[in-house]
């Protein structure tokens, strides 16, 4: 029973920073329509800026520099790049953001070579000990972050002017723009907070218990946010948070309990987050809480 309730509060603390990552995917998406696949690099950006600064910034400064630039490059991605072939149709601009996220990873992964960089946090390898269980400092800190930000973020969409015209342009664009919103402003309002999300995600996504920062770190990540994302509503932030949980639990009990699941073999905890989104959209096409398509026909 220790044992179970061990994983069940890892889980939920991973849950939470798979949370952070789900969330900037949605924000994209439900601002622009755009299934951005380039996210995953974005936050090995911003974990490479924090990794190869923090010594002569210290832990703090490395981050702020790092968010900066990581929501800097996203807005380029999206307002500049992307806007080239905004009347591209979504399949086409899916495939122009993988294509960014090759070119990004790849540069990123040869600054990084064969090293493994820390982010010179200040938990390190600290673990909060209550009532048996375990946690380490760096996921405690993490949900707090995540419970603020997202809290913030679903206040900010519901009650301020930035918020109406975000959703505004979700659901009618056309509309939204006769009615004297821009668009591209609040496009680019999207991918900057999209890429400050990531570089945050990034500070606990590469800390202990994990090894560091390495090339693989965004496909990691991007790993985590795709079924978060899809299981939740690609269009619903609380979708995202709800997503990020279901993942991070799952992924957990899945290591937690390999030994009883051999026989679906011994990776299955990766593919399991997947098994779970598969199962939730054959309930519900549009994700837990996505919205669905009306069509006549």
């Amino acid at each position: 029973m220790n044992q179970f309730f061990t994983l069940l509060v890892n889980g939920l603390s991973l849950g939470c920073i798979d949370a952070l990552i789900a969330l900037g995917f949605v924000i994209v998406f439900k601002a622009t329509r755009v299934v951005n696949f380039a996210y995953g690099s974005l936050l090995l950006l911003g974990a490479y800026v924090v990794g190869s600064t923090h010594e002569s910034l210290g832990f703090a400064g490395a981050a702020l520099l790092g968010v900066a630039v990581t929501a800097v490059l996203a807005v380029l991605l999206g307002v500049v790049l992307l806007r080239r072939a905004r009347l591209a149709d979504p399949g086409t601009l899916a495939i122009l953001t993988l294509g960014i996220d090759i070119l990004l990873a790849t540069e990123l992964t040869r600054r990084i070579g064969t090293d493994l960089l820390t982010t010179g946090d200040p938990w390190g390898a600290d673990v909060v000990s209550l009532a048996g269980i375990q946690v380490p400092q760096t996921r405690v800190a993490a949900a707090v972050v995540a419970v603020v930000l997202v809290t913030g973020f679903l206040a900010v969409v519901k009650f301020t002017d930035w918020g109406i015209a975000l959703r505004a342009s979700a659901e009618k664009p056309a509309t939204a723009a006769l009615m004297g919103i821009r668009l591209s402003r609040v496009a680019a309002s999207a991918w900057a907070l999209a890429g400050a999300l990531a570089a945050t995600a990034a500070l606990f996504f590469t800390a202990f218990p994990s090894p560091g920062i390495s090339g693989t770190v965004g496909q990691a990540a991007l790993a985590a946010a795709v079924p978060a994302a899809v299981l939740g509503g690609l269009d619903s932030t609380t979708g995202a948070l709800v997503g990020g949980l279901a993942v991070g639990v799952t992924a957990t009990f899945a290591a937690g309990y390999q030994d009883q699941l051999a026989f679906l073999g011994r990776g299955f905890g990766t593919v399991a987050p997947y098994v779970v989104m598969l199962l939730v959209l054959l309930a519900r096409p549009s994700g837990l809480f996505g919205s669905k398509e009306i069509a006549r026909v």
